[in-house]
């Protein structure tokens, strides 16, 4: 069953997760058309390779027009005419930046592989579940109810405004006839009676007035309620489900109406503004003894400016975080002299702002950090906000070729720091600009998330591991000086975080079991680990008992070892990965001889092994495990082969595969008969010949168990054998003298 397939069939809260992440930069029509097509293609390796993307936007616009072809022969419409457009928004977005489009579909298709992997998780953790409180969902729900209705009260208070001024008007008119009457005239009795007449209006002029300046008032204590609490609310927790996307956790969703929220509040800001500058054109027009035009305004006016000013610092926002295209798993790690892409936003949009707001990056400005190393960013680092560029016609400005360059330290100290130390210090990128709209020029400045800086590939696990422990332990957003004195992490959100990078990274979480192998491996063995506290340098520091190495270096080793060599084993669920050596064997002790299970090895970074059960003549139970393959023999043989082909040669016996089932119970060629490279009677006989004359060969694991052996020898004797010639040898020669021979 294909990806999207899977897709398809989950629950609604699943498939509303996935809605969010297609849009016009890759439309959901092309993901259902093409679906097995785009799975079938390597799009993370063409995001870092421009040739590569460029030939796949290529066949990506051959399949479309091979869609269209087809529709239009089923003279489909409606999809005739999106997929016209379609074609012609990804031609045009895409053909000079070929390499764009791979990061988007291999970021979709990651967050689909992780969706995937947390519908089948049993539960919840601690940190997802307080993404989506209930209570939280019952605010957002408020908070969009509230603006709403202040902007309705606003443009209610137009009406009352407009009547205001027709009613002056009228006044006005009235006067000015009285006035311009000769003095005889004013003595009558119609004209006195005209005069209370206009009393009367003026009284209600005054009432009026009062009236709206209540009114607007009420306005503005309402967007200064919602803009402290619930909004502000709002924000900081999209900031904080930012936070926890990054390392991996569910996609944060909700920017797009907050935006929505914010260019309302400021449009109803800048209607009450209007509404009081026409007060103020009234009042030039008429003012009395006791008029409340001159005292309210003016306190009004300030209001409404300050709300406008904290409103429009609040909507600029980071979209998403520094991130360098090499590494999209990666975020908020950054290497020098490597470009990084980094997005903003302003939550305010406004077309009268479309391109007149410029936006300046700049590193460690006006922050102290604990590092002796100062940055500097090149590259374009001033860019103009607009609404072209995002596909939802959002307000914002994407950085596409900054680059961090060190600077030169006279003092030397950039040798004196340890391995740690650099990827411990937190630096920040830093954005400002000036917004200037109906006189009013307002400054604005925000920062991205701290950043770790390296300076060679082989930082970033480490410098991982520091962005990990900072967003999981805090929100607050520029707290440079973390690891000075990191605080401890509660095991249980630091597994469920662990996970996380399994489901974003290779496409499939770990469940519960996996888990507590990887709790005992980190506190020993302890009753419940709900509450228990872990300290950063036991995370990432500290060696492993007997060890050479620590804890996040053997994770990080694994979680390289499965996206490079065995990823589709571990996507399938077969791959068990974390059970100790004890728990092993009493998985196996009652099974059938022949089951085994692959496990990764405790001993040997980025290191896999299989142990199966076999049966003595006597009726005992013994073990084998074969020594660790790492990934220099799994780059010579694929890891299904070597399962499929394994041998074991015992004292005067015949070669044989001693793996019968995978763990339960499912046959091996079940599990991973689609993952062979070939199947073994597609291999060329002997008399076939090979090229140039030559036989074809393939390299065969093979073992041998001496009597008093429980373990096999290495499985590095790969022995460059045809299978034809191995079946050949097998039917003629008897298992002395193939024994001798290997």
């Amino acid at each position: 069953m294909s990806q999207w397939s899977q897709v398809q069939q989950l629950e609604i809260k699943f498939l509303e997760q996935v809605d969010q992440f297609y849009d016009d930069n890759f439309p959901m029509e092309i993901r259902h058309l093409l679906a097995q097509w785009i799975e079938s293609q390597d799009w993370e390796a063409a995001s870092n390779n421009e040739a590569m993307a460029t030939i796949l936007l290529q066949n990506l616009l051959i399949q479309v027009d091979e869609q269209l072809d087809r529709v239009s022969q089923e003279k489909n419409l409606l999809l005739i005419h999106n997929l016209k457009r379609i074609r012609k928004l990804l031609q045009g977005k895409y053909h000079g930046n070929p390499m764009h489009i791979a990061v988007i579909i291999s970021n979709c298709l990651r967050e689909e592989r992780r969706i995937l992997a947390a519908a089948s998780m049993p539960v919840q953790g601690p940190l997802e579940k307080s993404l989506q409180n209930s209570v939280v969902s019952e605010r957002q729900r408020n908070v969009e109810h509230k603006v709403s209705a202040i902007k309705n009260s606003a443009q209610m208070t137009d009406q009352d405004v407009k009547y205001l001024e027709d009613l002056q008007e009228e006044f006005d008119f009235r006067y000015k006839t009285i006035q311009s009457l000769e003095q005889s005239d004013k003595n009558s009795t119609l004209i006195k009676q005209e005069m209370l007449a206009l009393q009367a209006m003026l009284n209600t002029l005054d009432y009026k007035r009062k009236e709206v300046l209540s009114k607007i008032g009420r306005v503005i204590h309402e967007i200064d309620m919602l803009m402290s609490n619930m909004l502000t609310e709002e924000l900081l927790d999209w900031k904080r489900r930012q936070q926890i996307a990054c390392i991996g956790g569910p996609l944060h969703g909700g920017l797009d109406q907050l935006q929505n929220c914010f260019t309302l509040l400021a449009e109803s800001l800048f209607q009450v503004r209007r509404q009081l500058e026409k007060l103020d054109e009234l009042l030039t027009r008429l003012t009395y003894d006791g008029d409340p035009i001159p005292l309210q305004r003016p306190q009004l006016l300030e209001k409404v400016n300050f709300l406008l000013y904290n409103l429009f610092r609040n909507s600029f926002v980071v979209e998403r975080q520094p991130c360098m295209p090499t590494h999209p798993q990666r975020p908020m790690v950054l290497k020098t002299l490597i470009q990084f892409t980094v997005k903003l936003r302003l939550l305010i949009k406004l077309p009268e702002l479309n391109y007149q707001i410029r936006v300046k990056a700049t590193i460690d400005k006006n922050v102290s950090t604990v590092s002796n190393r100062r940055f500097v960013l090149c590259g374009t680092h001033v860019k103009a906000m607009n609404m072209d560029e995002s596909a939802n016609g959002s307000l914002s400005v994407e950085f596409r070729h900054l680059q961090p360059k060190e600077m030169k330290s006279s003092a030397g100290s950039k040798g004196n720091e340890g391995p740690h130390m650099v990827t411990e210090e937190l630096h920040s990128i830093s954005f400002e600009t000036q917004v200037c709209l109906y006189g009013l020029t307002i400054n604005l400045e925000t920062s991205s998330l701290p950043v770790v800086m390296i300076s060679n590939v082989s930082q970033l696990p480490n410098a991982w591991a520091s962005i990990i422990w900072y967003n999981l332990s805090t929100n607050d957003p520029q707290n440079l000086s973390f690891f000075s004195n990191p605080p401890a992490a509660t095991l249980s959100q630091l597994l469920e975080v662990l996970s996380w990078q399994f489901s974003s990274y290779v496409g499939r979480g770990l469940n519960s079991e996996q888990l507590n192998m990887l709790a005992e491996k980190l506190m020993g063995q302890q009753v419940s680990y709900n509450d228990y506290q872990l300290s950063w340098a036991k995370f990432c520091k500290e060696h492993l008992p007997g060890k050479s190495f620590t804890f996040w270096v053997w994770l990080e080793a694994i979680l390289d070892l499965i996206k490079k060599h065995i990823l589709p084993l571990w996507i399938d669920g077969y791959v068990m990965g974390f059970v100790s050596k004890e728990k092993e064997r009493i998985l196996l002790k009652d099974k059938t001889p022949g089951t085994f299970l692959l496990r990764f090895s405790e001993s040997n970074l980025g290191g896999i092994t299989f142990t199966w059960v076999d049966q003595l003549e006597n009726g005992d139970v013994t073990f084998h495990s074969v020594e660790p393959y790492n990934k220099g023999r799994l780059s010579a043989l694929p890891f299904a082969d070597i399962l499929r082909d394994y041998k074991v040669i015992m004292a005067d016996n015949v070669p044989e595969n001693p793996l019968k089932y995978l763990y339960p119970d499912i046959p091996k060629d079940k599990a991973f008969g689609k993952h062979y490279s070939c199947q073994p009677n597609e291999v060329s006989k002997p008399s076939d010949g090979g090229g140039k004359g030559y036989v074809p060969s393939v390299f065969i694991p093979v073992s041998k168990i001496l009597n008093d052996s429980t373990d096999p020898h290495s499985p590095s004797d790969l022995l460059p054998m045809s299978p034809s010639v191995y079946a050949v040898l097998r039917e003629h020669l008897s298992p002395t003298v193939i024994e001798n021979a290997v």
